[in-house]
């Protein structure tokens, strides 16, 4: 094929997780059973958290978000892999591709900021007495337009160059979601501000939330130690340990996906690795915090008693 954006002309193949068509059937019916998990478990995190005036604070608004992007990112990736794997059309088109590329970006980021911002909040909730005025509704709002923000606009940089590239090979490649480093790997043009702005992104995007998060928990950690009641210190460490749990779910699974990457040639086992971070790991979260809290708990008992007490 000719170098040059013949967005009009040229598709990309999505191989998937496997070639094999005696999978196939396996495969869908493991992933829309996931995706429909994940789906209703967040949708039943949002609905109990909106439901108890008990649980409209800070921590819980984040929570709300945090669930709703976790939809819309799995969303993003499993649907266009069902309809695929059901008709057996691997193609999609260039700007279908480049649209996946882009919201696969957006979300993931948006869920580090937000686990950032959440770190954050129990900072401020444990090592604070004045909570309730530090994190005022107004700060809380402007926390989550600040990680949409960022969000968008670092993606919009990476689809930006992104557009400016040309393909001249075989535009297949073994994955089952349009992800960045796939398409620059395609390109027979010069990519090096992509590959960068990767390298960039990933620090500043990767690093130093994850060491805001680190440096929250060690004031944390520190401010317990301080606590006489044994009953205080259990309290603070019930309201972070859900965070914490999704917190090493989220940045083990990615750090996966990156080290499988590097160390091994195997396409298929990096894609097995991206499973995790893309799909296992936003079916998990409501549960995470479901079953370790036990505001959570008690509300989702209510409504369960008065879905069957109606019944």
């Amino acid at each position: 094929m000719e170098a040059g954006n013949k967005t009009g002309i040229f598709k990309f193949i999505l191989l998937g997780l496997s070639e094999d068509p005696q999978l196939q059937p396996f495969f869908f019916g493991l992933f829309l059973s996931m995706y429909l998990i994940t789906v209703l478990g967040n949708l039943l995190l949002i609905l109990v958290i909106s439901s108890d005036s008990h649980l409209h604070t800070p921590m819980y608004f984040f929570l709300s978000n945090l669930s709703f992007v976790d939809i819309c990112f799995i969303t993003t990736i499993v649907p266009k892999m069902l309809v695929s794997i059901h008709t057996g059309n691997k193609a999609t088109s260039y700007m279908n591709c480049l649209t996946q590329v882009y919201f696969s970006m957006v979300f993931p980021i948006i869920d580090s900021l937000l686990l950032t911002v959440m770190a954050y909040d129990r900072f401020v909730a444990i090592c604070h007495l004045r909570y309730v005025v530090i994190m005022n509704p107004r700060l809380s709002g402007l926390l989550v337009f600040t990680t949409w923000f960022i969000s968008v606009i670092t993606s919009l940089l990476h689809i930006s160059l992104v557009i400016h590239l040309s393909f001249c090979r075989d535009l297949e490649f073994p994955h089952f979601f349009c992800e960045l480093t796939q398409i620059l790997k395609l390109a027979c043009s010069d990519t090096f501000l992509n590959t960068t702005l990767v390298y960039v992104m990933t620090g500043v995007l990767g690093v130093f939330p994850l060491w805001g998060i680190l440096f929250s928990y060690s004031r944390i950690a520190s401010s317990i130690r301080k606590m006489s009641s044994l009953g205080g210190k259990r309290k603070a460490f019930s309201t972070c340990g859900s965070h914490l749990s999704v917190v090493s779910l989220y940045y083990g699974t990615g750090i996966g996906v990156y080290f499988t990457s590097v160390m091994t040639h195997s396409s298929q086992k990096v894609s097995v690795a991206s499973v995790m971070y893309t799909v296992v790991t936003p079916m998990l979260n409501p549960f995470i915090y479901s079953l370790r809290n036990k505001d959570v708990k008690g509300t989702l008992g209510r409504l369960l008693s008065r879905a069957t007490a109606g019944l």
